[in-house]
């Protein structure tokens, strides 16, 4: 009776089982082979994006890092310490200053369709800037996606200028002077470059097909030249040059200029928008350009005043990192390290030599590194651009042309030389207009007694070490009572330092 109950359930299991599967078998041989296909087609699709999206999310990240904690570091180390914190506050203030300005209306003016020159507001407070790609700009992602990667370009931009005017400047001033040149100067600079229809852009129907992979021009030549700008405008440091003013933390800016290396993979290979082929070449051009600029640097200064110095190593790996910016996309590894080289020279020049003759106070040689090795690299994107690498430049039937010289298209270096021009022009001109509206209305440098004091405790009422004060506070207890009038006067002295 048993066996026949256990041959019963079996039996009806797979009755069930062969009417299930005969059920699916129907929903399938249902489908035609082009439907059975485009689903393959659509899950494969999805799963593409996806990772594309992600990659792009997490070179979002490493460009933020670039600011902070890479930039903050970098520069901190690299002041005098009653200026370390106020330093590193301006780089972390502006992260949360151009964000808000981004999306009331910086993206917009960016990347919005209007004017070659300036966006229109069709994308005021991000409306329409969601989960749906921009197929002009990143058809693989969301437009959100797009738009908080760009953000970060929009960040560390004014945070480069900072390094220029450190330890003189108020911090009223510096927030209304950053806020309006990003307005200003930023956005539709972005927008010339990099927007659909914008005068320099070579992609989307620019009247200059300028070449600019990653923020030659909208990065390191806006920010360079706004740096020169302010520099002179504000004069020197109290002391400089005849003081010394070394770096009084040269591990913190060897730990920012680490962190800005790694960074610059998702500065410049995430400039692809996806994770191609195109991604790899950028990443494998922008390491060996910072790595042979490091040597170039190294090299001349080890020539020229007998010891290799960690500052010139980390100085040269940044030149390089800047150098590269504009050509990545465009150029092999070989001539990434050609680029990097130039650019470690031509910057330990201008940083060692032309700085020194002309005089002026650029504090931590924003000029030097980013204006002159954005335009250096700028220029030799004109000329080792290729097409072997980036395409870029059809005919009608869309067959690839030559891009650089190196492809035979000398012309390019105009290009570039044009949208080099035009970059300096805007910048300049709106930097000088923006710092006298900032100095008619808040005053732009402090007094000398708050530059003399730092800072610090003259903006913040902050210090970044205290271990002085910790020690008095540990013996006041027992040595309040016996100590004489003059070490209780020194000792209340040193607490308002």
């Amino acid at each position: 009776m048993n066996s026949w109950r256990r041959k019963s359930f079996f039996g009806s299991v797979i009755l069930c089982g062969s009417a299930f599967s005969a059920t699916a078998l129907a929903q399938t041989t249902g489908q035609t082979l082009e439907q059975r296909l485009a689903k393959i087609e659509a899950a494969a699709s999805g799963a593409q994006s996806a990772g594309v999206n992600a990659w792009m999310l997490i070179c979002a990240a490493l460009v933020l890092m670039m600011t902070g904690p890479g930039l903050a570091l970098f520069y901190g180390g690299l002041v005098r310490k009653k200026n370390v914190l106020a330093t590193m506050m301006q780089s972390f203030i502006l992260m949360a200053v151009v964000t808000v300005l981004w999306a009331l209306y910086g993206y917009s003016i960016s990347f919005a369709e209007g004017t070659p020159f300036f966006g229109n507001l069709s994308y005021f407070l991000l409306r329409g800037v969601g989960a749906a790609p921009n197929a002009d700009y990143a058809p693989t992602i969301p437009q959100q996606t797009f738009m908080v990667y760009q953000l970060m370009f929009a960040i560390i931009t004014p945070a480069l200028i900072t390094g220029a005017f450190a330890e003189r400047m108020k911090f009223s001033a510096m927030l209304a002077f950053m806020s309006l040149w990003t307005t200003i100067v930023y956005f539709p600079l972005a927008h010339m470059v990099w927007g659909k229809n914008g005068f320099l852009n070579a992609a989307l129907g620019g009247t200059v097909p300028a070449l600019d992979f990653a923020g030659g021009t909208v990065v390191h030549i806006s920010s360079g030249f706004s740096a020169l700008v302010c520099a002179i405008y504000l004069g020197k440091r109290l002391g400089y040059p005849k003081l010394l003013m070394p770096p009084h933390n040269l591990v913190l800016s060897f730990i920012g200029a680490c962190m800005l290396w790694v960074g610059w993979f998702g500065f410049n290979a995430g400039s692809a928008l996806a994770a191609n082929s195109l991604a790899t070449s950028a990443f494998v051009a922008t390491h060996f350009a910072a790595a042979a600029a490091t040597l170039g640097w190294v090299a001349a200064e080890w020539w020229r005043q007998g010891k290799p110095t960690v500052l010139g190593a980390i100085s040269g790996a940044v030149a390089g990192l800047v150098g590269i910016t504009p050509a990545s996309g465009f150029v092999t590894p070989m001539s990434g390290l050609i680029i990097g080289f130039a650019t470690g020279i031509g910057c330990f020049l201008m940083v060692t030599e032309v700085k020194k003759r002309f005089g002026y106070d650029d504090s931590l040689d924003v000029f030097g590194v980013h204006g002159t090795g954005g335009t250096i690299g700028a220029i030799l994107t004109g000329i080792f651009a290729t097409s072997a690498v980036n395409p870029i430049f059809k005919d009608a039937a869309g067959n690839p042309l030559p891009v650089g010289l190196i492809d035979g298209h000398a012309v390019q270096i105009l290009n570039q030389l044009l949208g080099v021009g035009v970059s300096i022009a805007l910048t300049v001109i709106g930097s000088i207009a923006i710092l006298k509206v900032v100095d008619l209305v808040f005053g732009l440098r402090v007094d000398g007694e708050d530059e003399i004091q730092g800072l610090d405790f003259s903006q913040h009422g902050e210090e970044a070490y205290n271990l002085d004060l910790d020690l008095i506070a540990t013996t006041s207890a027992s040595h309040e009572r016996t100590s004489p009038p003059l070490f209780n006067a020194a000792r209340a002295e040193n607490s308002l330092k």
